[in-house]
């Protein structure tokens, strides 16, 4: 298997192996989910640079915060308690912060994945690519990034030529992977669910 080429397996067991417990994550498993989710949005065309770059940033934040401290910044919980008397100190660079931000581009994407394999094979996946940034990302994004975006989803092709775009030409892993997405679907919300409240349960959704 080609290893520079997007496996939705790799994602699902990532997210599975970031769950800790009952309500708690680990950031080093759900950083590498992201690494894996950055090679489908690479292979979708310089268009979609916008994302490839913003989870980038963020993941390189936080893992260079997570090397000054580990165990501060091994879970989601831990975090959360590290940084609650410093998200209001001036300049200070916040995993907390920078989560949030990743946090919002996975309602993106799984979204917009739910809608993908909703699809028949000859449908354009543009308007669902849209509709899932319009509901999620675009009310984040500023009037400039999110026009380009939209533009960019444009050039969308349909769902069987995503499907060779993204995973090539072999018809199996097309196919594995298609498999594949339904417990994806269901392990990404329950990630999403749990910082999901996390962030409400100590009003961290509002930070800017």
């Amino acid at each position: 298997m080609d290893n520079s080429r997007f496996n939705l397996v790799v994602v699902y067991e990532k997210f599975n192996a970031c769950l800790l417990e009952e309500d708690d994550i680990y950031i080093k498993e759900y950083l590498e989910s992201y690494e894996e989710l950055n090679k489908f949005f690479d292979s979708m065309g310089t268009m979609f640079t916008f994302v490839t770059k913003e989870l980038t940033s963020k993941m390189n934040i936080i893992v260079d915060i997570t090397k000054e401290n580990e165990e501060g910044f091994k879970t989601v919980k831990a975090m959360i308690a590290f940084e609650s008397d410093k998200l209001k100190k001036s300049g200070y660079v916040s995993g907390c912060r920078t989560l949030l931000q990743l946090h919002r581009a996975l309602d993106f994407i799984r979204l917009f994945l739910k809608s993908v394999g909703e699809l028949q094979f000859e449908e354009n996946v543009g308007h669902v690519c849209r509709a899932a940034y319009d509901q999620t990302l675009g009310n984040h994004h500023s009037f400039f990034i999110a026009k380009g975006a939209r533009l960019a989803m444009y050039t969308l092709p349909n769902k069987a030529n995503l499907l060779k775009r993204v995973c090539g030409d072999d018809e199996e892993f097309q196919k594995s992977s298609l498999e594949a997405l339904p417990k994806t679907l269901d392990v990404t919300a329950t990630v999403f669910d749990r910082v999901q409240d996390l962030y409400t349960k100590h009003d961290l959704h509002k930070l800017p």
